[in-house]
């Protein structure tokens, strides 16, 4: 197949979303790459959750398309669209406090693979989903914590199982929002590491205010402000655009 003519994995054609008479997102076009790092960036109140909640479908656009894989998604639930290959992490962790880490990714696949909950009960049959759980514990560093209820986990582990979570999920493009959010100085290499090492062949648009984490991680970046798409490109270029400064750094365009 021709590369051009392959659609990308995900994209938004004059996104708009109002509330009343506040626009939060305002003529949104986005086309992001497949298998591309793409970093969604930008000042408190920027709309970027309410962009990622109108991809994931949290929230009904007040005009405009979304597409994942070419295919309009735009009207779609969010569990059609999980179905469909896209998955997402919160800025405030999803997750049960009264389950482990090996019941949590044990229940996930479960669910994907239409066998509903009772995985637990006779574990022994179903090894194809231990095997899973236990490639999703050492990729996500969970191994030594796995039968710890989720509560008394410490943050870095705990975001790291939402990340986990999401990715039991099988999802072609993963929407990070935030994930090092709260995480303490000491376990935030262990988020880094984790989303460093995602697949090739997943797109991830992650949503951060950690730079070092962007930078780091990103190919592409795209500054959202006041709802809108201010300026994209790649790190270097964005870094060096005195626009981004004035306005995402609040510093004049004469500094």
């Amino acid at each position: 197949m021709n590369p051009a003519s392959v659609p990308p994995a995900l994209e938004t054609r004059s996104l708009e979303k109002r509330f009343g008479g506040i626009v939060a997102s305002n003529q949104v076009s986005m086309s992001i790459a497949r298998g591309a790092r793409h970093a969604l960036i930008g000042p408190n109140g920027a709309g970027k959750t309410t962009l990622i909640n109108l991809l994931t479908g949290v929230l009904k656009p007040s005009s405009g398309e979304i597409l994942l894989d070419g295919q309009d998604i735009t009207t779609l639930e969010p569990h059609r669209r999980v179905r469909l290959g896209m998955a997402r992490t919160f800025q405030i962790n999803q997750l049960f406090a009264d389950l482990t880490p090996v019941e949590t990714l044990g229940l996930a696949i479960s669910e994907r693979l239409g066998t509903g909950t009772h995985w637990w009960r006779v574990p022994g049959s179903r090894p194809e989903v231990v095997a899973e759980i236990a490639a999703l514990l050492e990729r996500f560093r969970l191994t030594e914590v796995m039968n710890e209820r989720t509560a008394v986990l410490p943050y870095g582990k705990q975001r790291l199982l939402e990340i986990a979570l999401a990715f039991a999920c099988q999802p072609r493009v993963l929407l990070l929002d935030e994930p090092a959010a709260g995480v303490p100085d000491a376990e935030r290499h262990e988020i880094l590491a984790a989303v460093a090492g995602l697949p090739a062949d997943v797109t991830v648009l992650l949503i951060e205010h950690d730079m070092d984490i962007v930078f780091t991680f990103a190919d592409r970046i795209s500054v959202l402000v006041n709802g809108q798409v201010f300026v994209e490109g790649t790190p270097d270029e964005v870094a060096r655009d005195p626009r981004v400064k004035a306005v995402y750094l609040g510093e004049s365009l004469d500094a």
